[in-house]
């Protein structure tokens, strides 16, 4: 008996060895080499031939069940897969204003590669501007105007107009690719960049996120903000990159509380990646929105760069992504702060005079504007939705010495630091 045990042992290891891994065979496969070593096989047959022949009947049998477990498992897990995926894009859906221009399941199939995540970015952040804009002027909607660009590619635009609280806000999503206009590469060479062309052709792909808000009420300020990446193809195939942006302020009157809440929290956001890229930026912001002819800047500023390139393509989107989400926090506190405010209709006349000065940046010197306008096929109205409803131009205004209007052109014309 104790030689049975040993066989039935030895035999039972062989079995499962055998099996490969499958439960069902291994315990057909056992339970038969175990019967043989016990030496009890079926009438009319030897004991090793019988018990062979039972083994793999047994195993067939048992076999196939394990088989169509296994694949009722993994047709299980494949649903709960696709239940899952299905679950994360209708929750992506939610939070966008349209559907993406590259489409979401591509966007999702290709969620690794920076140019697909750039474009969920650029599309969350429209989302939460637009629904915290929307929450503090209920009465009005923002019309969602989705275009494509025959050249390639689209955008999403998103507008409200002759609202409460907004005279015009819009938040524009574009996604657009092709070939380069050598008035666009010519503009891109002005400023240092070397693009080298095959026979006049430059592919390109360029998208980001624009966003000018517009209040009614002269005590809110105007705010604009612009995240964008670039990206140029050369004839060896060497592909350049590089990331651009910023978020700047543009009130009518000053409040010093609001200028500080406003460079503070843009200030936290830069820090989380270096602390010196805030007060880089900030001159470059007070610098870049400068209305040469005027003598003043468009507003008290706040961050703005262009053409950046390193340390590193993950760490500067990283960066992007911080500025971006900042924006919401930076901005809608001080419309909440002022937007019911009493005025005058001296204190909106003013107002639509620094509009004109708003008007005169964007269509002279915008980088952004004057990209769009060259770029052919570009949408007219989303590169224009910048300007105002409203503006006004007088010949020769000059304000009153010591009045709140002349408060603020002292520090248009000699920014101030907000943060120290």
């Amino acid at each position: 008996m104790a030689v049975a045990a040993q066989l039935f042992r030895g035999a039972t290891r062989g079995a499962t060895r055998a099996a490969c891994g499958s439960p069902a065979l291994a315990l057909a496969l056992a339970a038969a080499a175990g019967r043989r070593a016990l030496g009890s096989a079926p009438p009319g047959l030897a004991a090793g031939q019988g018990w062979r022949r039972a083994a793999l009947a047994a195993a067939g049998s048992l076999g196939g069940l394990g088989l169509g477990l296994w694949r009722r498992q993994q047709a299980a897990m494949a649903a709960s897969e696709k239940d899952e995926d299905e679950k994360e894009e209708e929750e992506l859906r939610q939070r966008f204003m349209a559907p993406p221009v590259s489409g979401l399941r591509e966007l999702r199939r290709r969620r690794r590669e920076l140019r697909s995540r750039m474009e969920l970015l650029i599309m969350e952040t429209q989302g939460e501007v637009c629904r915290a804009l929307a929450a503090l002027d209920p009465g009005a909607s923002f019309a969602v105007d989705t275009w494509e660009r025959k050249e390639g590619g689209g955008g999403i635009s998103c507008v409200l107009q002759d609202g409460e609280v907004f005279e015009k806000a819009g938040v524009n999503v574009s996604v657009v690719f092709g070939l380069l206009s050598e008035e666009a590469a010519r503009q891109m060479r002005s400023r240092g960049k070397s693009l080298k062309a095959k026979d006049g052709k430059l592919p390109f792909c360029a998208m980001g996120v624009s966003s000018v808000i517009h209040p009614k009420n002269p005590h809110v300020p105007t705010m604009h903000f612009n995240y964008r990446y670039f990206e140029i193809e050369e004839p060896d195939g060497t592909i350049q990159w590089w990331f651009g942006g910023g978020t700047d302020l543009t009130p009518t009157y000053l409040n010093e509380e609001d200028a500080v809440h406003f460079h503070k929290t843009l200030k936290e956001a830069c820090d989380k990646h270096d602390l010196k890229l805030y007060p880089k930026y900030k001159k470059w912001c007070d610098d870049y929105f400068y209305i040469k002819h005027r003598g003043e800047r468009r507003g008290i500023g706040g961050i703005f760069f262009d053409d950046v390139d390193s340390p590193s393509k993950e760490e500067v989107f990283q960066f992007v992504k911080s500025c971006a989400k900042a924006v919401v926090p930076c901005y809608i506190p001080i419309v909440k702060r002022h937007c019911h405010d009493s005025f005058t209709p001296e204190e909106k006349l003013w107002q639509q005079l620094r509009r004109g000065r708003y008007v005169e940046f964007n269509l002279l010197y915008d980088r952004g504007t004057k990209f769009g306008l060259l770029t052919p096929g570009s949408r007219i109205e989303s590169i224009l939705m910048s300007l105002p409803l409203t503006a006004r131009w007088e010949y020769m205004h000059t304000p009153p010495e010591s009045s709140k209007e002349a408060e603020i052109l002292e520090v248009l014309r000699n920014p101030k630091d907000w943060v120290h």
